[in-house]
Protein backbone atom coordinates (compact mmCIF):
# COMPACT_ATOMS: atom_id res chain seq x y z
CA UNK A 1 0.00 0.00 0.00
CA UNK A 2 1.04 3.28 -0.83
CA UNK A 3 1.58 5.54 2.74
CA UNK A 4 0.19 8.93 2.90
CA UNK A 5 3.54 10.06 5.16
CA UNK A 6 5.73 9.06 2.09
CA UNK A 7 3.46 10.71 -0.87
CA UNK A 8 1.80 13.75 0.81
CA UNK A 9 0.02 13.69 -2.57
CA UNK A 10 -2.67 11.44 -1.16
CA UNK A 11 -4.17 13.78 0.81
CA UNK A 12 -4.76 16.12 -2.54
CA UNK A 13 -6.98 12.76 -4.19
CA UNK A 14 -10.54 13.48 -5.40
CA UNK A 15 -13.11 11.44 -2.66
CA UNK A 16 -13.77 8.27 -4.15
CA UNK A 17 -10.25 7.81 -5.60
CA UNK A 18 -8.60 4.98 -3.72
CA UNK A 19 -5.23 5.30 -2.40
CA UNK A 20 -3.56 2.13 -3.20
CA UNK A 21 -4.72 1.57 -6.69
CA UNK A 22 -3.71 -1.36 -8.10
CA UNK A 23 -5.29 -2.36 -11.76
CA UNK A 24 -5.48 -6.16 -12.85
CA UNK A 25 -3.55 -7.12 -15.31
CA UNK A 26 -5.68 -7.28 -18.04
CA UNK A 27 -6.06 -7.15 -21.96
CA UNK A 28 -7.67 -4.46 -24.47
CA UNK A 29 -9.23 -7.54 -25.79
CA UNK A 30 -11.26 -8.42 -22.71
CA UNK A 31 -12.13 -4.83 -21.57
CA UNK A 32 -13.53 -4.22 -25.04
CA UNK A 33 -15.63 -7.05 -24.84
CA UNK A 34 -17.33 -5.61 -21.61
CA UNK A 35 -18.04 -2.55 -23.22
CA UNK A 36 -19.48 -3.89 -26.11
CA UNK A 37 -21.90 -6.19 -23.88
CA UNK A 38 -22.87 -3.54 -21.37
CA UNK A 39 -23.82 -0.15 -23.26
CA UNK A 40 -24.32 -1.76 -26.65
CA UNK A 41 -27.97 -0.17 -27.37
CA UNK A 42 -26.20 3.57 -25.97
CA UNK A 43 -24.96 5.82 -28.61
CA UNK A 44 -20.54 5.62 -29.05
CA UNK A 45 -19.08 7.29 -31.60
CA UNK A 46 -20.67 10.52 -33.53
CA UNK A 47 -18.62 11.87 -36.52
CA UNK A 48 -20.08 15.01 -38.98
CA UNK A 49 -23.65 13.14 -38.97
CA UNK A 50 -22.70 9.59 -39.02
CA UNK A 51 -23.73 7.72 -35.84
CA UNK A 52 -22.37 3.82 -34.37
CA UNK A 53 -24.05 2.65 -31.02
CA UNK A 54 -21.93 0.29 -29.00
CA UNK A 55 -23.09 -2.82 -31.17
CA UNK A 56 -23.09 -0.96 -34.33
CA UNK A 57 -18.90 -0.71 -33.51
CA UNK A 58 -19.09 -3.98 -32.49
CA UNK A 59 -20.59 -5.17 -35.59
CA UNK A 60 -17.62 -3.29 -37.76
CA UNK A 61 -14.99 -4.16 -35.53
CA UNK A 62 -15.52 -7.43 -36.07
CA UNK A 63 -16.18 -7.93 -39.52
CA UNK A 64 -12.79 -5.49 -39.81
CA UNK A 65 -11.06 -8.46 -37.65
CA UNK A 66 -12.19 -11.12 -40.02
CA UNK A 67 -10.71 -8.98 -42.84
CA UNK A 68 -7.57 -8.84 -41.50
CA UNK A 69 -7.53 -12.26 -40.19
CA UNK A 70 -8.04 -13.02 -43.52
CA UNK A 71 -5.48 -11.01 -45.53
CA UNK A 72 -3.05 -12.81 -42.86
CA UNK A 73 -2.82 -10.45 -39.98
CA UNK A 74 -2.71 -12.67 -36.64
CA UNK A 75 -1.04 -12.43 -33.10
CA UNK A 76 2.23 -11.19 -32.91
CA UNK A 77 2.04 -9.04 -36.51
CA UNK A 78 1.83 -5.48 -36.67
CA UNK A 79 -0.73 -2.93 -38.45
CA UNK A 80 0.40 0.66 -39.13
CA UNK A 81 -2.58 3.07 -38.70
CA UNK A 82 -1.97 6.35 -40.91
CA UNK A 83 -5.18 7.80 -40.24
CA UNK A 84 -6.28 11.62 -38.76
CA UNK A 85 -9.59 11.37 -36.12
CA UNK A 86 -12.02 9.83 -38.16
CA UNK A 87 -14.10 7.01 -37.54
CA UNK A 88 -11.47 4.53 -39.47
CA UNK A 89 -9.62 4.76 -36.59
CA UNK A 90 -10.63 3.18 -33.99
CA UNK A 91 -12.51 0.17 -36.60
CA UNK A 92 -8.77 -0.30 -37.02
CA UNK A 93 -7.59 -0.12 -33.88
CA UNK A 94 -9.79 -2.29 -32.28
CA UNK A 95 -10.01 -5.18 -34.67
CA UNK A 96 -5.88 -4.67 -35.15
CA UNK A 97 -6.10 -5.73 -31.48
CA UNK A 98 -8.80 -8.60 -31.92
CA UNK A 99 -6.79 -10.25 -33.94
CA UNK A 100 -3.76 -10.24 -31.65
CA UNK A 101 -2.02 -7.98 -33.53
CA UNK A 102 0.02 -4.91 -32.70
CA UNK A 103 -0.67 -1.19 -33.66
CA UNK A 104 2.09 1.82 -34.80
CA UNK A 105 0.52 4.95 -35.37
CA UNK A 106 1.90 7.17 -37.99
CA UNK A 107 1.40 11.03 -37.74
CA UNK A 108 -0.75 12.41 -41.06
CA UNK A 109 2.34 15.04 -39.96
CA UNK A 110 4.68 12.40 -40.50
CA UNK A 111 7.43 13.08 -43.89
CA UNK A 112 7.62 9.99 -46.13
CA UNK A 113 11.68 9.10 -45.01
CA UNK A 114 9.48 9.18 -41.19
CA UNK A 115 7.13 6.84 -42.89
CA UNK A 116 9.46 4.81 -44.35
CA UNK A 117 11.61 4.03 -40.99
CA UNK A 118 8.55 3.84 -39.08
CA UNK A 119 7.56 1.05 -41.39
CA UNK A 120 11.03 -0.55 -41.79
CA UNK A 121 11.68 -0.54 -37.93
CA UNK A 122 8.08 -1.86 -36.82
CA UNK A 123 7.45 -4.43 -39.10
CA UNK A 124 3.85 -3.37 -40.29
CA UNK A 125 2.74 -6.40 -42.64
CA UNK A 126 -0.25 -3.69 -43.52
CA UNK A 127 -0.72 0.16 -43.66
CA UNK A 128 -4.17 2.02 -43.49
CA UNK A 129 -4.51 5.49 -44.54
CA UNK A 130 -7.09 7.78 -45.92
CA UNK A 131 -8.26 8.32 -49.86
CA UNK A 132 -7.99 12.19 -49.50
CA UNK A 133 -4.74 13.35 -51.30
CA UNK A 134 -3.84 15.64 -48.86
CA UNK A 135 -3.60 12.95 -46.15
CA UNK A 136 -1.75 10.07 -48.22
CA UNK A 137 0.86 12.07 -50.67
CA UNK A 138 3.51 11.38 -48.73
CA UNK A 139 2.64 7.68 -49.74
CA UNK A 140 3.24 8.81 -53.69
CA UNK A 141 7.39 8.95 -52.61
CA UNK A 142 7.31 5.59 -51.23
CA UNK A 143 5.63 3.16 -54.05
CA UNK A 144 7.88 0.89 -55.68
CA UNK A 145 10.23 0.92 -52.50
CA UNK A 146 11.28 -2.95 -51.64
CA UNK A 147 9.28 -4.11 -48.49
CA UNK A 148 6.45 -1.35 -48.41
CA UNK A 149 3.91 -3.02 -47.32
CA UNK A 150 0.31 -3.72 -48.24
CA UNK A 151 -1.94 -0.80 -48.30
CA UNK A 152 -5.25 -0.45 -47.55
CA UNK A 153 -6.91 2.94 -48.37
CA UNK A 154 -10.42 4.51 -46.89
CA UNK A 155 -13.27 6.62 -48.13
CA UNK A 156 -13.48 9.80 -45.59
CA UNK A 157 -16.37 12.21 -47.02
CA UNK A 158 -15.71 14.86 -44.54
CA UNK A 159 -12.12 15.19 -45.54
CA UNK A 160 -12.86 14.35 -49.23
CA UNK A 161 -15.01 17.40 -49.38
CA UNK A 162 -17.06 15.77 -52.20
CA UNK A 163 -13.77 15.58 -54.42
CA UNK A 164 -12.81 12.28 -56.06
CA UNK A 165 -10.01 10.94 -54.58
CA UNK A 166 -8.35 8.17 -56.34
CA UNK A 167 -6.56 5.04 -54.99
CA UNK A 168 -2.17 5.03 -54.77
CA UNK A 169 -0.71 2.38 -57.04
CA UNK A 170 -1.17 -0.89 -56.19
CA UNK A 171 -3.51 -0.15 -53.38
CA UNK A 172 -6.82 -1.60 -51.93
CA UNK A 173 -9.83 0.09 -51.45
CA UNK A 174 -11.24 -0.79 -47.62
CA UNK A 175 -14.60 -1.48 -49.18
CA UNK A 176 -13.22 -4.09 -50.75
CA UNK A 177 -10.77 -5.43 -47.84
CA UNK A 178 -13.75 -6.62 -45.52
CA UNK A 179 -16.17 -7.22 -48.21
CA UNK A 180 -17.76 -10.43 -47.19
CA UNK A 181 -17.08 -10.63 -44.15
CA UNK A 182 -20.82 -8.91 -43.09
CA UNK A 183 -21.79 -10.61 -40.01
CA UNK A 184 -19.01 -11.90 -38.45
CA UNK A 185 -18.90 -12.74 -35.14
CA UNK A 186 -16.75 -10.46 -32.54
CA UNK A 187 -14.48 -13.25 -30.96
CA UNK A 188 -11.06 -11.45 -30.33
CA UNK A 189 -8.75 -13.94 -30.13
CA UNK A 190 -6.84 -15.12 -26.85
CA UNK A 191 -4.11 -12.47 -25.65
CA UNK A 192 -2.31 -12.33 -22.12
CA UNK A 193 -1.59 -8.87 -20.83
CA UNK A 194 1.64 -8.91 -21.35
CA UNK A 195 1.68 -8.92 -25.04
CA UNK A 196 2.29 -6.04 -27.28
CA UNK A 197 -0.75 -3.93 -28.07
CA UNK A 198 0.80 -0.61 -29.59
CA UNK A 199 4.33 0.36 -30.92
CA UNK A 200 3.59 4.04 -30.48
CA UNK A 201 6.92 6.27 -31.32
CA UNK A 202 8.45 8.89 -29.86
CA UNK A 203 12.05 10.35 -30.30
CA UNK A 204 15.51 9.03 -30.05
CA UNK A 205 18.37 10.37 -29.37
CA UNK A 206 20.01 9.37 -32.40
CA UNK A 207 17.31 11.99 -34.19
CA UNK A 208 15.28 8.90 -35.48
CA UNK A 209 11.70 7.78 -34.27
CA UNK A 210 11.78 5.23 -31.67
CA UNK A 211 9.09 2.80 -30.43
CA UNK A 212 7.92 2.60 -26.60
CA UNK A 213 6.28 -1.16 -26.12
CA UNK A 214 3.30 -0.71 -24.62
CA UNK A 215 1.37 -3.93 -23.82
CA UNK A 216 -2.41 -4.32 -23.23
CA UNK A 217 -1.74 -4.55 -19.14
CA UNK A 218 0.25 -1.07 -19.37
CA UNK A 219 -2.97 0.36 -21.69
CA UNK A 220 -6.07 -0.93 -19.65
CA UNK A 221 -3.45 0.10 -16.42
CA UNK A 222 -3.69 3.74 -17.68
CA UNK A 223 -7.29 3.91 -18.45
CA UNK A 224 -7.87 2.10 -15.36
CA UNK A 225 -6.09 4.96 -13.46
CA UNK A 226 -7.43 7.85 -15.62
CA UNK A 227 -11.09 6.41 -14.95
CA UNK A 228 -9.81 5.84 -10.73
CA UNK A 229 -9.04 10.00 -11.12
CA UNK A 230 -12.36 10.62 -12.25
CA UNK A 231 -14.90 8.98 -10.82
CA UNK A 232 -15.98 12.26 -8.94
CA UNK A 233 -16.37 13.75 -12.30
CA UNK A 234 -19.89 13.77 -13.60
CA UNK A 235 -18.57 14.63 -17.10
CA UNK A 236 -16.86 11.11 -17.02
CA UNK A 237 -20.28 9.29 -16.59
CA UNK A 238 -21.89 6.91 -18.89
CA UNK A 239 -23.53 8.27 -21.41
CA UNK A 240 -21.93 11.72 -20.91
CA UNK A 241 -20.62 13.48 -24.57
CA UNK A 242 -17.22 14.77 -24.90
CA UNK A 243 -16.17 16.73 -28.16
CA UNK A 244 -13.38 15.49 -29.21
CA UNK A 245 -10.40 17.00 -31.64
CA UNK A 246 -7.03 15.36 -29.92
CA UNK A 247 -5.38 13.34 -32.38
CA UNK A 248 -6.52 9.85 -31.30
CA UNK A 249 -2.57 8.64 -33.34
CA UNK A 250 -1.08 10.64 -30.02
CA UNK A 251 -1.35 8.62 -26.89
CA UNK A 252 -2.97 10.87 -24.70
CA UNK A 253 -5.80 11.45 -27.60
CA UNK A 254 -5.82 7.65 -27.64
CA UNK A 255 -6.28 6.42 -24.17
CA UNK A 256 -8.16 9.33 -22.28
CA UNK A 257 -10.44 10.42 -25.74
CA UNK A 258 -11.40 6.92 -27.26
CA UNK A 259 -10.28 4.18 -24.87
CA UNK A 260 -11.34 5.72 -21.19
CA UNK A 261 -14.60 7.03 -22.48
CA UNK A 262 -15.04 3.23 -24.35
CA UNK A 263 -14.71 1.77 -20.84
CA UNK A 264 -16.81 4.28 -19.50
CA UNK A 265 -19.88 4.19 -22.09
CA UNK A 266 -18.92 7.72 -22.97
CA UNK A 267 -20.32 9.30 -26.41
CA UNK A 268 -17.68 10.38 -28.47
CA UNK A 269 -17.95 13.33 -30.29
CA UNK A 270 -15.03 12.93 -33.24
CA UNK A 271 -14.01 15.42 -35.21
CA UNK A 272 -11.25 15.37 -38.03
CA UNK A 273 -9.69 19.16 -36.88
CA UNK A 274 -10.04 21.53 -35.13
CA UNK A 275 -12.58 24.70 -35.75
CA UNK A 276 -13.20 27.19 -32.72
CA UNK A 277 -16.37 28.96 -34.28
CA UNK A 278 -17.45 25.30 -35.32
CA UNK A 279 -16.37 23.58 -31.64
CA UNK A 280 -18.29 26.73 -29.74
CA UNK A 281 -21.70 25.71 -31.71
CA UNK A 282 -20.66 21.87 -31.50
CA UNK A 283 -20.31 22.55 -27.64
CA UNK A 284 -24.38 23.90 -27.43
CA UNK A 285 -25.70 21.82 -29.75
CA UNK A 286 -24.59 18.18 -28.31
CA UNK A 287 -24.44 19.96 -24.74
CA UNK A 288 -20.98 18.52 -24.43
CA UNK A 289 -19.68 17.79 -20.94
CA UNK A 290 -16.25 17.94 -21.74
CA UNK A 291 -13.98 19.18 -23.55
CA UNK A 292 -9.65 19.89 -24.01
CA UNK A 293 -7.15 20.21 -26.22
CA UNK A 294 -3.84 22.52 -25.75
CA UNK A 295 -3.54 26.11 -24.76
CA UNK A 296 -3.94 27.07 -28.63
CA UNK A 297 -7.44 25.19 -28.63
CA UNK A 298 -8.56 27.53 -25.82
CA UNK A 299 -7.16 30.77 -27.44
CA UNK A 300 -9.08 30.18 -30.17
CA UNK A 301 -12.85 29.30 -28.16
CA UNK A 302 -12.23 32.86 -26.14
CA UNK A 303 -11.89 34.33 -29.50
CA UNK A 304 -14.57 32.65 -31.59
CA UNK A 305 -17.01 34.96 -33.04
CA UNK A 306 -20.60 34.59 -31.38
CA UNK A 307 -18.95 32.72 -28.55
CA UNK A 308 -21.49 33.15 -25.51
CA UNK A 309 -21.23 31.60 -21.51
CA UNK A 310 -24.60 30.06 -22.67
CA UNK A 311 -23.38 28.32 -25.66
CA UNK A 312 -20.68 26.44 -23.43
CA UNK A 313 -22.89 26.49 -20.02
CA UNK A 314 -23.00 22.67 -20.47
CA UNK A 315 -19.70 22.22 -19.79
CA UNK A 316 -18.29 19.91 -17.04
CA UNK A 317 -14.99 19.61 -17.44
CA UNK A 318 -12.33 21.53 -19.15
CA UNK A 319 -8.03 20.62 -19.76
CA UNK A 320 -5.24 21.26 -21.95
CA UNK A 321 -2.07 19.95 -22.11
CA UNK A 322 0.83 19.88 -24.36
CA UNK A 323 2.26 22.74 -22.77
CA UNK A 324 2.33 25.68 -20.76
CA UNK A 325 -1.65 27.01 -20.16
CA UNK A 326 -0.86 31.09 -20.00
CA UNK A 327 -1.91 32.40 -16.90
CA UNK A 328 -4.60 35.00 -18.58
CA UNK A 329 -5.88 32.00 -20.36
CA UNK A 330 -6.58 30.17 -17.96
CA UNK A 331 -7.86 33.25 -16.14
CA UNK A 332 -10.46 34.50 -18.98
CA UNK A 333 -11.61 30.38 -19.41
CA UNK A 334 -12.60 30.16 -15.60
CA UNK A 335 -14.58 33.53 -16.40
CA UNK A 336 -16.35 31.91 -19.09
CA UNK A 337 -17.27 28.62 -18.28
CA UNK A 338 -16.93 28.35 -13.85
CA UNK A 339 -14.69 25.89 -14.40
CA UNK A 340 -10.27 25.46 -13.83
CA UNK A 341 -8.64 24.19 -16.40
CA UNK A 342 -7.27 21.06 -15.96
CA UNK A 343 -4.17 18.93 -17.04
CA UNK A 344 -1.31 17.04 -16.17
CA UNK A 345 1.85 15.60 -17.52
CA UNK A 346 2.77 12.06 -19.46
CA UNK A 347 4.43 10.58 -21.65
CA UNK A 348 4.29 7.88 -24.62
CA UNK A 349 6.05 5.70 -22.45
CA UNK A 350 3.98 6.27 -19.38
CA UNK A 351 0.95 5.20 -21.86
CA UNK A 352 -0.08 9.25 -21.38
CA UNK A 353 -0.67 8.74 -17.31
CA UNK A 354 1.97 10.64 -15.04
CA UNK A 355 0.21 13.59 -12.95
CA UNK A 356 -3.13 15.02 -12.68
CA UNK A 357 -3.92 18.46 -11.20
CA UNK A 358 -7.00 17.88 -8.80
CA UNK A 359 -9.94 19.92 -8.51
CA UNK A 360 -9.34 23.09 -7.38
CA UNK A 361 -5.94 23.46 -6.82
CA UNK A 362 -5.22 26.32 -9.84
CA UNK A 363 -4.99 29.16 -7.39
CA UNK A 364 -1.74 28.60 -5.30
CA UNK A 365 -0.51 25.79 -7.57
CA UNK A 366 -0.75 27.38 -11.32
CA UNK A 367 2.51 26.04 -12.49
CA UNK A 368 2.38 22.66 -11.12
CA UNK A 369 2.12 19.79 -13.30
CA UNK A 370 -0.21 18.49 -10.34
CA UNK A 371 -0.38 15.03 -8.35
CA UNK A 372 0.87 11.51 -9.27
CA UNK A 373 -2.19 9.73 -10.64
CA UNK A 374 -3.30 7.22 -8.90
CA UNK A 375 -1.36 3.75 -9.00
CA UNK A 376 1.69 5.44 -10.03
CA UNK A 377 4.91 6.50 -8.13
CA UNK A 378 6.86 9.67 -8.63
CA UNK A 379 10.00 10.50 -7.04
CA UNK A 380 12.98 12.82 -7.79
CA UNK A 381 16.75 11.61 -8.30
CA UNK A 382 20.09 13.46 -8.90
CA UNK A 383 20.69 14.48 -12.68
CA UNK A 384 24.03 12.21 -12.43
CA UNK A 385 23.17 9.43 -10.22
CA UNK A 386 19.52 8.43 -10.33
CA UNK A 387 20.64 6.00 -6.88
CA UNK A 388 20.11 9.52 -4.97
CA UNK A 389 16.92 10.46 -4.72
CA UNK A 390 16.43 14.23 -3.76
CA UNK A 391 14.86 15.79 -0.69
CA UNK A 392 11.43 17.54 -1.08
CA UNK A 393 12.09 21.06 -3.34
CA UNK A 394 15.23 20.21 -4.36
CA UNK A 395 15.30 19.83 -8.28
CA UNK A 396 16.60 17.06 -10.45
CA UNK A 397 14.99 14.23 -12.68
CA UNK A 398 11.53 12.71 -12.30
CA UNK A 399 11.20 9.44 -12.54
CA UNK A 400 7.99 7.15 -12.14
CA UNK A 401 6.80 3.63 -11.92
CA UNK A 402 3.78 1.64 -12.09
CA UNK A 403 1.99 -0.57 -14.41
CA UNK A 404 1.15 2.09 -16.93
CA UNK A 405 5.27 2.30 -17.97
CA UNK A 406 6.11 0.73 -20.82
CA UNK A 407 7.79 -2.82 -21.05
CA UNK A 408 11.02 -1.26 -23.49
CA UNK A 409 11.83 0.41 -26.61
CA UNK A 410 11.39 -1.22 -29.44
CA UNK A 411 14.50 -3.23 -30.74
CA UNK A 412 16.47 -0.74 -29.10
CA UNK A 413 17.98 -2.79 -25.70
CA UNK A 414 20.56 0.23 -25.30
CA UNK A 415 18.61 2.88 -24.95
CA UNK A 416 15.94 0.11 -22.93
CA UNK A 417 18.73 0.29 -20.37
CA UNK A 418 19.34 4.05 -20.09
CA UNK A 419 16.00 4.61 -19.64
CA UNK A 420 15.59 2.73 -16.33
CA UNK A 421 17.22 2.71 -13.18
CA UNK A 422 16.02 0.67 -10.69
CA UNK A 423 12.54 -0.02 -12.04
CA UNK A 424 12.09 3.20 -12.53
CA UNK A 425 11.50 5.17 -15.87
CA UNK A 426 14.07 8.60 -15.84
CA UNK A 427 11.69 10.62 -17.83
CA UNK A 428 14.78 13.29 -19.22
CA UNK A 429 11.94 16.03 -17.63
CA UNK A 430 13.80 18.11 -14.39
CA UNK A 431 11.61 19.68 -11.74
CA UNK A 432 11.04 19.16 -8.30
CA UNK A 433 8.27 18.27 -5.84
CA UNK A 434 7.02 20.77 -3.36
CA UNK A 435 5.69 20.18 0.56
CA UNK A 436 2.28 19.57 -0.79
CA UNK A 437 3.60 16.60 -3.23
CA UNK A 438 2.62 18.79 -5.99
CA UNK A 439 5.62 18.60 -8.79
CA UNK A 440 6.76 21.22 -11.35
CA UNK A 441 9.23 21.00 -14.25
CA UNK A 442 11.01 23.46 -14.44
CA UNK A 443 13.42 21.92 -17.76
CA UNK A 444 13.87 19.46 -19.97
CA UNK A 445 16.71 17.18 -19.84
CA UNK A 446 16.26 16.57 -23.54
CA UNK A 447 15.93 19.17 -26.22
CA UNK A 448 12.45 18.57 -26.48
CA UNK A 449 10.11 21.46 -28.23
CA UNK A 450 6.42 21.32 -27.28
CA UNK A 451 4.78 22.99 -30.35
CA UNK A 452 0.89 22.78 -30.25
CA UNK A 453 0.65 19.81 -28.28
CA UNK A 454 3.39 18.12 -30.52
CA UNK A 455 6.84 16.45 -30.09
CA UNK A 456 9.15 18.74 -32.20
CA UNK A 457 12.91 17.31 -32.07
CA UNK A 458 15.90 19.62 -32.28
CA UNK A 459 18.20 17.10 -33.50
CA UNK A 460 15.49 16.01 -36.77
CA UNK A 461 15.54 19.52 -37.75
CA UNK A 462 19.13 20.13 -37.63
CA UNK A 463 19.66 17.00 -39.85
CA UNK A 464 16.94 18.07 -42.52
CA UNK A 465 18.43 22.17 -42.41
CA UNK A 466 22.18 20.69 -42.88
CA UNK A 467 20.80 19.39 -46.65
CA UNK A 468 20.63 23.38 -47.28
CA UNK A 469 23.37 23.94 -49.80
CA UNK A 470 24.32 26.87 -47.95
CA UNK A 471 24.13 25.57 -44.55
CA UNK A 472 27.73 25.29 -42.72
CA UNK A 473 25.95 24.35 -39.37
CA UNK A 474 22.50 24.51 -38.26
CA UNK A 475 21.27 24.33 -33.85
CA UNK A 476 17.49 24.60 -33.35
CA UNK A 477 15.79 25.24 -29.91
CA UNK A 478 12.36 26.15 -29.01
CA UNK A 479 11.19 30.12 -28.55
CA UNK A 480 8.14 30.63 -26.67
CA UNK A 481 5.15 31.47 -28.59
CA UNK A 482 2.27 33.11 -27.92
CA UNK A 483 -0.24 30.49 -29.73
CA UNK A 484 1.95 27.59 -29.80
CA UNK A 485 3.73 27.79 -26.80
CA UNK A 486 6.78 27.24 -28.11
CA UNK A 487 8.15 26.89 -31.53
CA UNK A 488 11.02 25.96 -33.08
CA UNK A 489 14.07 28.48 -34.07
CA UNK A 490 16.92 27.83 -36.17
CA UNK A 491 20.38 29.34 -35.66
CA UNK A 492 22.67 28.77 -38.79
CA UNK A 493 25.84 29.49 -40.40
CA UNK A 494 26.91 30.24 -43.92
CA UNK A 495 29.16 28.19 -45.83
CA UNK A 496 32.13 30.39 -46.96
CA UNK A 497 30.57 32.65 -49.64
CA UNK A 498 27.13 31.85 -49.43
CA UNK A 499 24.38 34.23 -49.48
CA UNK A 500 21.66 34.14 -46.53
CA UNK A 501 18.29 33.06 -47.52
CA UNK A 502 15.05 34.42 -46.00
CA UNK A 503 12.48 31.68 -43.85
CA UNK A 504 9.79 31.73 -46.27
CA UNK A 505 12.85 30.18 -49.00
CA UNK A 506 14.13 27.92 -45.91
CA UNK A 507 10.18 26.66 -45.11
CA UNK A 508 9.47 25.83 -48.71
CA UNK A 509 13.04 23.76 -48.94
CA UNK A 510 12.12 22.23 -45.92
CA UNK A 511 8.42 20.95 -46.72
CA UNK A 512 9.42 17.75 -48.13
CA UNK A 513 11.66 17.08 -45.45
CA UNK A 514 9.95 17.42 -42.36
CA UNK A 515 6.68 17.11 -40.93
CA UNK A 516 4.69 20.76 -40.69
CA UNK A 517 4.64 20.56 -37.26
CA UNK A 518 8.45 20.56 -36.94
CA UNK A 519 9.09 23.50 -39.68
CA UNK A 520 10.73 26.38 -38.11
CA UNK A 521 8.95 29.57 -37.23
CA UNK A 522 11.58 31.52 -36.66
CA UNK A 523 15.40 32.05 -38.45
CA UNK A 524 18.59 33.94 -37.04
CA UNK A 525 21.96 33.82 -39.01
CA UNK A 526 25.19 33.73 -36.85
CA UNK A 527 28.79 33.79 -37.70
CA UNK A 528 29.48 31.29 -35.28
CA UNK A 529 27.23 29.07 -32.61
CA UNK A 530 28.38 28.04 -29.58
CA UNK A 531 29.83 24.38 -28.56
CA UNK A 532 31.15 22.98 -25.40
CA UNK A 533 34.30 22.33 -23.99
CA UNK A 534 34.03 18.15 -25.96
CA UNK A 535 32.23 20.29 -29.24
CA UNK A 536 28.89 19.01 -28.80
CA UNK A 537 26.40 21.68 -29.73
CA UNK A 538 25.52 23.74 -26.89
CA UNK A 539 21.81 24.25 -27.43
CA UNK A 540 21.55 25.36 -23.84
CA UNK A 541 23.91 28.58 -24.35
CA UNK A 542 21.18 29.86 -27.16
CA UNK A 543 18.23 29.05 -24.98
CA UNK A 544 19.43 31.44 -22.14
CA UNK A 545 20.42 33.91 -24.59
CA UNK A 546 16.37 33.64 -25.68
CA UNK A 547 15.43 33.50 -22.26
CA UNK A 548 17.60 36.82 -21.39
CA UNK A 549 16.26 39.10 -24.23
Amino acid sequence: MIEADRHPWLVHYPERTPHDLRPEPSTWCRELSKAFAEFEDQLMLEYYGQTWTYAEMRQDVARMAAALRASGIGKGDRIALHLPNCPWHPIFFYAALATGAAVTHLSPLDAAEEIAHKLEDSGAKLVVTLKTPELCHQFNALIGREGLPVIVQCSDPVSAAGRDCPLLEGAQAVEDFWDGHEGARFDPVDVRPDDIALLQYTGGTTGLPKAAVLTHANLCASVEMFHAFSLDEPAADRGKPALVYSPLFHIMGLVTALMKRTREGGVIHLRLRFDAAQAVEEIARHKIASFGGVPTTWIGILQAPGVTREKLASLEYASSGGAPMPTEVRRRVREMTGLDVRGGWGMTETSAAGTLIPKGAWDDKAASIGVPIAGAELKIVDVEDPAKTLPTGETGEIAIRGPNVMREYWNKPEETRTAFHDGWLLTGDVGYMDDDGFFYIVDRKKDLILSGGFNVYPLVIEKAVHQHPNVAEAMVVGVPDDYRGESAKVYVTLNVGAKPFSLTELQAFLADKLGRHEIPRHLEFRATLPHTPVGKADRKALRRETRDT
